[in-house]
């Protein structure tokens, strides 16, 4: 199974927010009453850059994310991309879950080109596209098997190529990788971050796992359910690609473990932070300084 794709250098994401999010709130109502998830959270995403919120289960992640793909509204708060508000989902953001959530009676082929209905794309241009992206996640020759014929970590490529094929400007991804086995779940990580370079995607990526936040984000948001929402954000100033045996990948991921166990160092590689703060980011960033 070859990818086409060639390993490109790591670009400075663009200045510009793409992704404007301010004072997003949002609670459910439960038997005791209305349970908070989200309080006041603020955060941006810029052009070209990927942002991981890192947190335990249960501390609103996946809340967020439906969220910003339009599937809940939010009782306070705006969210905007591009300028204009999301208030219910579109082809400009692109979704994937952790279930691949493809059509079982669907080829390979016919499911990524499902993504291409919402343009109104057909014929040979449709079909040269399938092609394309078939290649680009490594499923070449794979076109017209089922879905139940292939491994979890092909699925997850053919959910890939299905959201991709559309040309959203951003991907929203919910702990995509994390029923995968090890080995799978790396070269799925390796192939999102080429793939988000390649086709200058902005990511925001919900997970649990440090390591994964360390490998893939331009920026971690953490979330802390006694904030109810984002308590610290973190400038991972480390090149690519990474290496996860490098010692400030180690000393990072390590940092970042104590801050969300609650009884971490005072200081993150060496610079001072401050007391737990809740809900905006926008003022609060935390850069590790190249060795």
């Amino acid at each position: 199974m070859k990818s086409a794709l060639k390993i490109v250098p790591g670009r400075t994401p663009d200045t510009r927010p793409l992704l404007e999010v301010d004072g997003l709130t949002k609670s459910f109502v439960t038997n005791g009453g209305r349970a908070a998830v989200l309080n006041d959270v603020s955060f941006n995403v810029r052009r070209g850059e990927i942002v991981c919120v890192l947190g335990r289960s249960g501390c609103g992640k996946t809340t967020l994310l439906k969220l910003l793909a339009g599937f809940l509204p939010p009782d306070h708060g705006t969210i905007n991309l591009a300028g204009d508000p999301v208030t219910k989902p579109g082809p400009e953001r692109g979704v994937i879950f952790q279930e691949d959530a493809l059509f079982p009676w669907l080829t390979v082929r016919e499911n990524i080109a499902f993504g291409l209905r919402g343009r109104g794309q057909r014929g040979k241009t449709a079909t040269g596209e399938v092609e394309r992206f078939l290649e680009l996640v490594g499923l070449a020759g794979f076109g017209d098997y089922l879905p139940i014929e292939i491994s979890g970590g092909m699925k997850q490529r053919v959910a890939l190529a299905r959201v991709l094929i559309m040309h959203p400007e951003l991907l929203l991804l919910d702990e995509p990788f994390s029923a995968l086995d090890t080995q799978t779940r790396e070269e799925m990580q390796d192939l999102l971050l080429m793939l988000s370079r390649q086709l200058s995607h902005s990511v925001l990526f919900i997970t649990h796992d440090v390591e994964e936040a360390v490998l893939l984000a331009d920026r971690i948001i953490l979330f802390d359910p006694a904030c109810h929402g984002i308590c610290r954000e973190i400038a991972v100033d480390l090149g690519r690609p990474r290496a996860r045996r490098e010692s400030g990948f180690s000393a990072l991921t390590r940092e970042i473990v104590g801050l969300l166990k609650g009884h971490g160092n005072t200081t993150l590689s060496g610079r001072a932070i401050p007391k737990l703060f809740c809900g905006r980011s926008k003022s609060h960033s935390f850069s590790r300084p190249r060795d």
